[in-house]
């Protein structure tokens, strides 16, 4: 039986879309996929539909490197609302606590501190984690909220940028992967003595993709004879791995590293980057520009992870 042929181009890159508010993130990623014909396509890290900022969507070859994405750092900006507590932790949900305490700006950077580092969370219950084998916002949705555990989670910055009245501050946070803004806000609130929630958030930051990358999603459409849109606004797969530490290698070594064989890291001294970490860490195998495999550097050897 012959496999069927799929839809739409084969196209490979990466797409770094601006998202407005009100959509989720399949949503978006549904349209760009209509808008470029593309065969195959996906994303690079949740966002909330209240949450506007870069959502990074992977086309074909892209879609390897997805994971690599949603491990780097991410950056944003919230406005926490003080006074009111919402079952989503956010502005889109139900009212359920009010408070008349409005920390001042001191009581809010004391707090702070305890929000800094590995810390353990208790994630939204309006989340995407599987609790039993289901969604926890599906359970929430349906009025049996769940019981969700705490979590451990990094926030490398967290600092107060704004306070624009008594009822608002606004923060930027940078964190790595699995990091709840809703959380974090819903729980500073609570240690400066008050409720609170999320009123505005916006992501300005993944892994090495920056605000100036990002396309506003109603900038992207089709030609005015339907052709689809242009390919040329996709970043190379590579650029998803801008963070990454680049060893050189020769032609017979990347040839060994396509085959699976692991190479020597005696052998490629020299070439190894400062920035490489020899205990496990994650480097990119290059030939002249071209990524040959993302490869973990362990137990004297470069392993290969991934095959681009």
């Amino acid at each position: 039986m012959s496999r069927r042929k799929p839809r739409g181009r084969p196209l490979d890159g990466w797409l770094i879309v601006d998202k407005p508010a009100g959509l989720t993130s399949t949503d978006v990623v549904n349209r760009v996929r209509r808008l470029f014909d593309a065969q195959k396509a996906g994303h690079g890290g949740t966002l909330d539909p209240l949450a506007t900022g870069l959502l990074p969507v992977a086309f074909g070859a892209a879609t390897k490197t997805v994971p690599y994405v949603m491990d780097g750092t991410k950056l944003y900006r919230f406005t926490l609302r003080f006074g009111e507590a919402r079952d989503s932790d956010d502005a889109d949900g139900k009212v359920i606590e009010t408070s008349d305490v409005r920390p001042d700006d001191a009581a809010i950077r004391d707090a702070l501190p305890g929000f800094r580092g590995t810390i353990m969370q208790v994630p939204p219950i309006f989340s995407a984690i599987k609790v039993a084998g289901e969604r926890a916002y599906d359970m929430a949705r349906e009025g049996r909220a769940p019981v969700l555990e705490p979590r451990p989670a990094q926030v490398d910055r967290f600092e107060l940028i704004e306070r624009p009245d008594a009822d608002t501050a606004v923060f930027e946070v940078a964190s790595g992967k699995g990091v709840y803004m809703r959380s974090l806000a819903r729980d500073l609130a609570r240690a400066c003595g008050a409720v609170g929630h999320i009123a505005a958030l916006r992501r300005l930051r993944v892994g090495p993709f920056l605000e100036r990358h990002a396309i506003p999603l109603d900038r992207i459409n089709r030609a005015e004879d339907g052709t689809p849109a242009p390919a040329d606004l996709l970043l190379p797969v590579v650029t998803a791995l801008g963070d990454i530490p680049a060893v050189r290698l020769t032609e017979q070594e990347a040839m060994e590293l396509r085959h699976g064989q692991a190479l020597s890291l005696v052998g490629l001294m020299g070439r190894i980057p400062d920035a490489a970490d020899p205990d496990g860490g994650l480097a990119r195998a290059m030939l002249g520009s071209r990524v040959i495999s993302l490869c973990r550097l362990e137990d004297g050897l470069l392993r290969p992870e991934r095959t681009l």
